[in-house]
Order: structure tokens, then C-alpha cells, then sequence
């Protein structure tokens, strides 16, 4: 142990910041690590990453088709057969018990039941629509899809 080894505890000691355009004897005089010349190097240069330089920027030269209309579309909470066909016997499976088993998120938005899997117990669903497929498996199991 010496005195010559000594040095200060870890994160107790701040390391200096780059102090820019202090002269050549510094090592980031005159351009102050901007390199030459162009848009980046001058004081206040700021442009979005989509910026083209003026050039017609990507997303408004490439064609846009097709229309959605978000507003007006029935957005459903998805059930599969598979799933139902986890749950213990009940009866009569509707919006209320697949949000107590959390199936379903919330009580407001429509349930839709779709045919993924397959479907053993003898069930009456209802919600608010069905797949082809769904109803079928349902039916074929012995039990009733209700729309509400």
C-alpha cells in the first residue's frame, strides 16, 4: 500500500464533460467534433429522421388504397370452444361467468365465440355472435348457441 495507489471511491468522483471549440490544444477546437461542413455542423440544425432534404418524404410519395372506417366498427372480445370447454360443468355460459373465470376483460364490450378447438360438454352459450363453425360444434355436442 502506498500513497501513489490511492484513489478516490467509485461514483463518488465526476468525470469532466467535453468542453468544445477551446482552441487546437484541446482536441475539440474548431469544429468542435461536428466535423466539416453541411446542415448537422451549423448551430440549431434540427430535423425530424423522416426529413428528405425538400425531397418528397416517403410517406407522402407512396400510393395509399383503400379505406377504413374505425368509427363505425364492432370491435368483439374473442372466446374459443377450447377454452370454454376448460371450464368445470355449467349449465348456461353467458357474458357474466366468462368475466368471473376472466375469459373476457370487460362486461361492456360484445363477445364473440369462435370454433378454435373442440367442444365435449353439453353447454347453452349465449353472446353476442357465434362463428359458422362455432355453432356447428355446439350444436353437434348437444348444446344451444343464443345470439343475444
Amino acid at each position: 500500500m502506498s500513497l501513489s495507489k490511492l484513489t478516490p471511491a467509485e461514483g463518488s468522483v465526476k468525470q469532466k464533460t467535453k468542453r468544445l471549440g477551446r482552441g487546437p490544444g484541446s482536441g475539440r477546437g474548431t469544429t468542435a467534433g461536428r466535423g466539416m461542413n453541411g446542415q448537422k455542423s451549423r448551430t440549431g440544425s434540427k430535423h425530424h429522421p423522416w426529413f428528405e432534404g425538400g425531397q418528397m418524404p416517403l410517406q407522402r410519395r407512396t400510393p395509399k388504397r383503400g379505406f377504413s372506417h374505425k368509427r363505425f366498427r364492432q370491435e368483439y372480445q374473442i372466446v374459443n370452444l377450447q377454452t370454454l370447454n376448460l371450464l368445470e360443468d355449467i349449465g348456461t355460459v353467458n357474458a357474466d361467468v366468462l368475466f368471473e373465470y376472466g375469459l373476457i376483460k370487460k362486461l361492456n364490450i360484445p363477445v364473440k365465440i369462435l370454433g378454435y378447438g373442440e367442444m365435449t360438454k353439453k353447454m347453452e352459450i349465449t353472446a353476442d355472435a357465434f362463428s359458422e363453425t362455432a355453432k356447428e360444434k355446439i350444436e353437434a355436442a348437444g348444446g344451444k348457441a343464443l345470439v343475444l
